[in-house]
């Protein structure tokens, strides 16, 4: 099959990523093998290319990389199944996570994958799981977003926030966006009742105060934070980055959470679960119309490194993706 392959740690995608034939992967008895037809690329993507912050290492192979390569988000056909895999046939159309993402093939496990929304493209669908994934456990289940809540969302034009954006109108607060010039737009027709252009203005100045706070993409320190929440407000930090090699900003959230039980206030972090529950809660949403994934570009698994690159550059409004060939 074709793979992209990764041999080495770099930050640099065109460095250590290049496409080569790979074996099919096997499946254990309780593992489902999937006929891969798009996946997406995310920062979680770059971070295990680049081993970066050492902190992710432990995971991704404390010298090398353990796996051939970075990729995690799936959609496509199921091509066969373990004899203990239950819920899932051959043929059927499917979304979710799997590793070494970034082939023709992957093996997964049924509780990592659920039917493919029949309304998206594979293409579409592949950009859900992993963003779609941490921004509903953001906004619903550390946020507790409620209806008629102020939440502010950093980061709101990027792969996490756009669906964050539209899961946080769904609950019914009043959301405002944190985006750059080009992307206000966006953000609004996704559902933002306020945005806030960062290049041009402080967005935790002011009188305003918000219920919760979504922070994907800021590195605001904690005290301003903390000034733009009501005395009962949640923070929620997705990310946030910095050029920390060790920690790479999980400093900031690291420090949230320890300082939480001593306010008033709900300061804290999580780290996604990747799981057909709420993947079948996302499916729920887009086939009601409420979410749909916002696609910036297109590429097809060869130019995966320039997918990366993209990512990279700070232009791109949701997520990118990757497509395979059918056959």
């Amino acid at each position: 099959m074709a793979a992209v392959v990764q041999e080495r740690y770099d930050a640099e995608p065109e460095a250590v990523l290049r496409t080569a034939r790979l074996a099919r992967p096997s499946i254990g008895p309780a593992e489902v093998l999937v006929r891969v037809r798009a996946s997406s690329v995310d920062r979680g993507t770059w971070h295990m290319m680049a081993g970066l912050p050492y902190a992710v290492r432990p995971v991704s192979g404390l010298r090398r990389p353990k796996l051939p390569n970075p990729g995690r988000n799936i959609a496509g056909v199921v091509e066969a199944v373990g004899p203990e895999a239950n819920g899932f046939a051959p043929g059927d159309e499917v979304y979710g996570t799997a590793v070494a993402a970034f082939a023709e093939y992957a093996a997964t496990r049924p509780d990592r994958i659920a039917p493919k929304p029949a309304g998206l493209t594979f293409e579409e669908a592949a950009t859900v799981p992993v963003s779609a994934l941490t921004a509903l456990q953001a906004v619903r289940d550390k946020g507790n977003v409620q209806e008629d809540q102020q939440v502010l969302i950093t980061g709101a034009a990027g792969g996490v926030g756009t669906f964050a954006v539209q899961l946080a109108h769904a609950f019914g607060a009043r959301v405002t966006a944190v985006a750059s010039t080009p992307k206000l737009d966006a953000v609004r027709a996704l559902g933002a009742d306020h945005v806030i252009d960062y290049t041009r203005e402080d967005f935790l100045a002011g009188s305003r105060r918000y219920d919760a706070i979504i922070d994907i993409a800021g590195n605001r320190g904690l005290r301003d934070l903390r000034r733009a929440l009501t005395p009962r407000g949640r923070l929620v930090i997705t990310g946030g980055e910095t050029n920390g090699l060790w920690l790479g900003g999980t400093d900031r959230q690291l420090r949230a959470q320890m300082l939480s039980p001593f306010t008033g206030q709900h300061l804290g972090t999580f780290i996604a679960s990747e799981h057909a529950d709420g993947l079948r809660d996302l499916t729920v949403l887009i086939d009601s119309g409420t979410l749909s994934p916002v696609v910036d570009h297109v590429y097809p698994l060869a130019e995966t490194a320039a997918a990366v690159r993209h990512l990279l550059s700070g232009r791109t409004t949701g997520k990118v993706a990757l497509a395979l060939p059918a056959e």
